[in-house]
């Protein structure tokens, strides 16, 4: 009896330990680190990652040779500006250029970890905002699933906002499961804008009051 109870509490611990880490969350790393997890259909032979910013490319992932001309468009899933990336590769003994979003999806085919789950949900909109990756930037994962955390500009307006976001992706299928919004995270103003509440609390001000005539004394 004593025997039994001790493999059940040893069983119950066990799966503690197995439920808690697949609950983990861990942060994506930068944007080009995460980029660079990607892997392509089986039908590339070799390719080239770069990172052009301001004119001037970075080779930043490196996997065989191939002999490509610089492009001077690209994709940049993640908000930034003056820089995009592109992918040369070689297939069939052709040389071939990912510089769109649709390209991309077409190159990496299948989603093979979080990072590729991110870099495809990007292209719906999300983000990995590297400026708040507790909310906006991390991951958990469990047999069947990756839960991502990802962040969402939901107006360009005043007042620029952004959202958070869980997004579930199907690790068999790469199907979004379910979306759960986090809610509203940052939100600027700026001086132009008609509903930013400093300018309201301003306008509301009191008028000063105006000094009111004084009395004369009464004789007596």
């Amino acid at each position: 009896m004593i025997k039994a109870a001790t493999r059940f509490t040893i069983l119950i611990f066990l799966f503690l330990g197995v439920l808690g880490f697949s609950q983990e969350k861990k942060k994506f790393s930068s944007i080009p680190n995460i980029l660079q997890q990607i892997n392509p259909s089986n039908r590339v032979d070799s390719w080239i990652l770069v990172y052009n910013s301001y004119g001037k490319g970075e080779e930043i992932k490196i996997s065989g040779k191939v002999d490509y001309t610089p492009q001077f468009s690209g994709f940049n899933l993640f908000p930034s500006e003056d820089s995009f990336y592109y992918i040369a590769y070689s297939e069939a003994g052709k040389v071939n250029y990912v510089t769109d979003i649709e390209g991309l999806k077409k190159f990496i085919d299948r989603i093979d970890n979080a990072q590729e789950a991110a870099v495809m949900l990007a292209a719906e909109g999300y983000m990995v905002d590297e400026e708040f990756k507790d909310l906006a930037g991390n991951y958990h994962e469990d047999k069947s699933n990756y839960y991502l955390d990802l962040g969402k500009l939901t107006s360009k307006e005043c007042p620029y906002q952004k959202t958070h976001y869980t997004v579930t992706v199907n690790k068999s299928t790469g199907a979004v499961g379910n979306v759960k919004n986090n809610g509203t995270y940052i939100e600027l103003y700026n001086k132009k804008c008609a509903n930013n509440p400093r300018l309201l609390k301003i306008e509301k001000k009191e008028e000063p009051k105006k000094d009111e005539p004084k009395k004369t004394p009464k004789r007596r």
